[in-house]
């Protein structure tokens, strides 16, 4: 091990609990080892890559991977200007005293690192994404992006097992591959094309409420109705699970499993903020169904800010499935409700996220029916345009036991988000707490 990644393990455990894509800023590092590591790029600026593991009090692990920029110590870059958190600490080298700090913020370092991984593409542009997400993203004049994987597990990684099974079938409605990073049989990064003028559905969405709460007219009457969006992109839904079926196979469900699933992972989340007891007697009454349809592999983590509207469509990004579920579920075959479900909540979420924006005051009842309304509008808009797909009613539940299959997902989907929320937002935890009492509510 180089004297380089030896100064840095000590540094390690406060910049990772900075990190969202980490997920440890609720939790306790005892520890981080260097499973590998390798010098991409010597002198200064320098590049080290690095896979980590970290443990944690609780005696669980989890691997990371982290590219390390390195400068002298008594550099003044300006892409380090008001970016605290991409910075690990001044480390000891062989060359001195450096600042060691996130390498994909350095555009130089994220030009060298694209050549690592694409060696045959030239750019001049670097625009690092800085929004906080599960992974890290460069794009490169505008017409690349390469997505750096933070978890790193053994296997595939299913955002590019998936990305390349639907590209191979012919699924267009994705940022088409041009590159992978691999080593030992891991997925370390993507590069795929760049959707030029695109703006994710969430935005659309919050754009649509907010002409919505402003003129306080019914959402089919208001300026920006999303509900032809919402249709639409019911069909593209549809289209995408047919596709999936195509790529990975079907198979026959069996909704007990699901039920297990569920109930598994209820008993995993550290949450106190739901009935356990009343949510595990709901994801038992799953078992019951007896014509669950087809298995296939989903989404997994599908909702608005999962999907991407340019001039020529939707698109959809980032197949990797819920960050807090363990690898191998994320990447068992499941419900096509699974992911129809986690749209469906997206629109609640939108809803009141746009009344958060306005300072909204609780006892201004018009505004959360007015939400309700846009809520239930485009989620009738999103069923029907999926439902308009011929071949969709093959891989779905008998239509008398959707809606429970549904339901259920909807439960399950809602319970994670207020464990993901207390972890990560928890200014953000009261929506999907309240979308767990109205779904556990007697219809």
């Amino acid at each position: 091990m180089s004297t380089t990644i030896e100064a840095l393990v000590e540094a390690l455990p406060a910049y990772l609990r900075a990190q969202r894509w980490a997920a440890a800023s609720d939790r306790s590092i005892t520890g981080v080892a260097v499973e590998e590591a390798e010098e991409l790029v010597g002198g200064r600026p320098g590049l080290t890559w690095a896979l980590v593991s970290a443990s944690f009090e609780d005696g669980s692990t989890a691997r990371y991977q982290v590219v390390v920029g390195l400068r002298a110590a008594d550099s003044h870059e300006r892409f380090l200007e008001g970016k605290p958190a991409a910075v690990i600490g001044v480390v000891d080298t062989d060359d001195g005293p450096a600042v060691a700090y996130d390498a994909l913020i350095d555009p130089e370092l994220a030009v060298a690192l694209l050549r690592h991984v694409a060696p045959d593409e030239e750019v001049q542009r670097v625009r690092p994404l800085l929004v906080e997400q599960s992974n890290t993203s460069v794009v490169y004049d505008e017409r690349l992006i390469l997505k750096l994987f933070r978890r790193v597990h053994d296997g595939p990684n299913p955002d590019a097992e998936v990305t390349r099974g639907l590209a191979d079938v012919g699924f267009t409605h994705i940022s088409a591959p041009v590159a992978e990073w691999r080593r030992g049989g891991r997925d370390l990064a993507v590069l795929r094309e760049f959707l030029v003028g695109g703006t994710d559905g969430f935005h659309l969405a919050l754009t649509s409420l907010r002409d919505l709460y402003d003129s306080r007219q019914p959402p089919a009457e208001a300026g920006g109705d999303f509900a032809h969006e919402a249709r639409r992109l019911g069909q593209i839904t549809a289209a995408m699970h047919l596709a999936l079926a195509d790529a990975f196979g079907a198979e026959p469900a069996d909704a007990g499993t699901w039920a297990a699933e569920m109930a598994d992972h209820l008993a995993r989340l550290r949450t106190t903020r739901v009935d356990r007891d009343r949510v595990a007697a709901a994801f038992e009454a799953l078992g019951s169904v007896t014509e669950a349809g087809a298995a296939i592999r989903v989404h997994g983590d599908y909702h608005l800010g999962q999907v991407m509207r340019t001039d020529a469509g939707w698109y959809v990004l980032d197949f990797e499935g819920e960050p807090e579920r363990p690898l191998e579920e994320r990447r068992r075959p499941s419900s096509a409700l699974k992911d129809v479900a986690g749209m469906l909540r997206s629109f609640q979420y939108a809803a009141a996220v746009a009344l958060r924006e306005r300072e909204f005051d609780e006892d201004e009842v018009e505004l959360v029916d007015l939400g309700r309304a846009w809520e239930r509008r485009n989620a009738d808009a999103f069923r029907d345009g999926y439902l308009s797909i011929t071949g969709i009613d093959e891989v779905l539940p008998a239509a008398g036991d959707r809606d429970r299959v549904l339901d259920a997902f909807l439960l399950d989907k809602a319970v994670y988000e207020v464990a993901y929320e207390e972890a990560n937002r928890p200014a953000w935890v009261e929506i999907p707490a309240g979308a767990v009492e109205r779904l556990l509510a007697p219809a």
